[in-house]
């Protein structure tokens, strides 16, 4: 019987500052290439129409590719993460790292099966046991964006926003983007 490695946070500490992401969930290691231009893109337009949002509430802070560190073996960095000013002061860790779920994660879809599979099955299963309150899957080559929202003990999908939509949250109150803004200029490719 072979035993499978299992990653660690320690372990992210010995791998090369080469550009790559690397995230561990599970005690599995995903590595990730630098993103598309558009994936950058999409990140930026949705972080500053969160951060607009939360300077005229006051409800909270967006931040993005924090360190998100659930366990040893659950360490991630999500493209972008919303968290209420109740919470931020005790999730945020004295090493600049959120150590438990903010209310919101949103991932920007990268191309390629492994990517995919990574944000819509292992982080969803990741999201969902750590008690995040709503998911966002960004996929701005097919100009559209799936919510995930806490339904008991999981995140469900609740609804599938495309291009000519608007993209609202009852948790975040008054907060609303269109989403063909989201992605104007973008070609799929």
């Amino acid at each position: 019987m072979t035993k499978s490695l299992r990653w660690t946070s320690a372990d992210l500490e010995t791998l090369p500052d080469d550009g790559k992401r690397y995230e561990i969930i599970d005690g599995e290691l995903f590595v990730s290439k630098q993103p598309h231009y558009n994936h950058q893109r999409t990140c930026t337009r949705l972080a500053t129409r969160l951060e607009i949002w939360s300077n005229e509430s006051k409800a909270g802070e967006v931040t993005q590719a924090p360190g998100l560190i659930f366990a040893e073996d659950d360490d991630v960095a999500p493209d972008i993460v919303w968290v209420s000013k109740e919470r931020l002061e005790s999730v945020l860790g004295a090493d600049g790292k959120l150590h438990a779920a903010p209310e919101l994660i949103i991932e920007v879809l990268s191309p390629g099966r492994s990517n995919e599979q990574r944000d819509r099955e292992a982080k969803l299963a990741l999201y969902s046991r750590r008690a995040v309150e709503e998911y966002w899957i960004a996929d701005w080559r097919e100009r559209q964006f799936e919510v995930y929202r806490r339904e008991g003990d999981e995140l469900r999908l609740t609804a599938i926003f495309q291009e000519g939509d608007t993209l609202e949250s009852p948790l975040l109150p008054g907060f609303s983007c269109l989403i063909a803004e989201l992605f104007d200029g973008m070609s799929s490719g």
